[in-house]
């Protein structure tokens, strides 16, 4: 297969061959005829020039004398003829030799035409133009102008020049090869570090990054490489740092598990303490459970790429997804007080809305003290439907709030390890509310309380 390179090298050079047997066939025409032309027009200036001194009748010795004067410093040949031999044109005479003009040129000529000719004259046995002017007195022709040019002439000049030309079209072909093969290896140099760049990628190097050297099209696509080969390393360190995240959130339960099971069978725990430890195994059990399916979940909200949406009534929705949650809030005697306008209907998936909702309660109840409120609230803003989950809890610092729905991240690791958090909730919302079409943002403020606002498209005929 042929590098690109050589494509655009073998591209470029057929170009300029093209060039230049164009020019070489464009001027060969201008000499060959133009210049035949011109020659032509010349000739038949100069013989109407000398018919002028023809006063008419037979043609006298002294019009002969001054055109053989003329020819003596012409360029151009030029004769008088008056031979009636040779004006008869073979009528009535038998003539033995060929004359210079024939029948069809004798009617041109005794009609006042001018007559040219170009190509071989056997007379002369040379290629020439020839013009024959007429001498006609009385409808008689008495005479002809004779001028000739040989062809050879014109050649020669148009060779001289057109050797010239052609070595200089060499010299000019050879040079810009030259500059075209530097050229190339100038615009190859990034593509070259493109491909080398994609080569150490494709091998797991994903710290490599290409040169910008320029602005143009390759310099966009390298600068495109960059982002790519940003996001691919990026991706690469969440996915090593989500596997050793859930091998240290697997190992913690798996490590209790294991050890206290072992020590019930060897019989190294008391009896009054088996009751506590059994009790701890499947706490632990428990939180390894819930882990597993908010793995699950979150992978299963990742894949999403498009839901079925269908019109929900959102009031509805809630009260629904509060009262899965209602259980875990009266463990801690809060409560979770709903605020919805019942005519909001939103298109939404309605097992991934209860799950949104779900998880943003669930995390409230988790970081707000016992027996405060937790509050649920939906209204109309603009073409969307603004739902809001309040809590007055701990709340997240500023500097947290950037990072809050990155997998497994915990603003107080301590706290999350104690009260069973993953640190995947709002990944969850995250994944779900993006293909719902929706946004949301998060609102807090250190000791009092977070407020979370999700942001979903109205059913359609609630804008008619």
């Amino acid at each position: 297969m042929k590098k690109l390179s050589t494509k655009i090298w073998l591209l470029v050079v057929s170009f300029l061959v093209f060039t230049v047997f164009f020019m070489y066939a464009l001027t060969n025409f201008l000499y060959e005829r133009l210049y035949v032309q011109d020659t032509k027009q010349s000739m038949i200036e100069v013989g109407t020039k000398l018919t002028g001194m023809y006063d008419g009748g037979k043609v006298a010795d002294d019009f002969v004398e001054a055109v053989d004067r003329y020819n003596m410093y012409s360029n151009i040949n030029v004769f008088a003829v008056r031979n009636p031999r040779e004006l008869s044109a073979c009528v009535p005479f038998d003539i033995e030799y060929d004359t210079l003009i024939g029948p069809e040129e004798r009617q041109q000529l005794l009609q006042g035409n001018t007559v040219t000719k170009q190509g071989y004259e056997k007379r002369f046995d040379r290629q020439l133009i020839s013009v024959v002017v007429p001498l006609v007195d009385n409808e008689r022709l008495e005479g002809i102008l004779y001028l000739y040019f040989p062809l050879e002439k014109i050649t020669e000049l148009a060779s001289e020049d057109i050797t010239l030309i052609i070595i200089a079209a060499l010299l000019f072909l050879a040079f810009m090869t030259f500059i075209t093969i530097k050229g190339i290896g100038v615009i190859m140099k990034p593509l070259k570090r493109l491909q080398k760049a994609s080569h150490d990628m494709a091998h797991g190097d994903y710290t490599t990054r290409v040169k910008v050297t320029s602005k143009d099209e390759i310099g966009q696509l390298s600068q495109t490489f960059n982002e790519m080969a940003t996001s691919i390393q990026k991706s690469d360190e969440q996915q090593k740092e989500f596997l050793a995240n859930v091998s240290h959130e697997l190992r913690t339960p798996i490590s209790y598990i294991k050890g206290y099971s072992e020590a019930l069978v060897n019989g190294l725990i008391p009896k009054e303490d088996c009751d506590e430890k059994l009790g701890l195994i499947a706490r632990e059990a428990e939180r390894m459970e819930k882990l597993t399916t908010e793995l699950l979940q979150l992978s299963r909200a990742e894949q999403i790429e498009k839901i079925e949406l269908m019109p929900l009534v959102l009031a509805e929705s809630l009260r629904e997804a509060t009262a899965l949650a209602e259980q875990r809030a009266q463990v801690k005697q809060m409560r979770i007080v709903v605020e919805a306008d019942e005519e909001l209907i939103v298109e939404a998936d309605e097992e991934k809305l209860k799950q949104i909702v779900v998880n943003l309660i669930e995390n409230a109840i988790r970081y707000s003290d016992a027996g405060t409120t937790v509050f649920v609230s939906a209204c109309r803003e603009g073409k969307t439907a603004k739902l809001q989950v309040k809590d007055y809890g701990i709340g997240i610092p500023a500097k947290d709030l950037p990072h809050v729905s990155e997998r497994f991240y915990r603003v107080n690791k301590a706290r999350s390890r104690s009260d069973g958090g993953s640190g995947l909730g709002l990944s969850i919302v995250d994944q779900l509310i993006k293909v719902h079409h929706g946004s949301w943002k998060i609102d807090s403020i250190v000791g009092k309380g977070t407020t979370v606002t999700l942001y979903l498209p109205l059913y359609a005929f609630e804008d008619m």
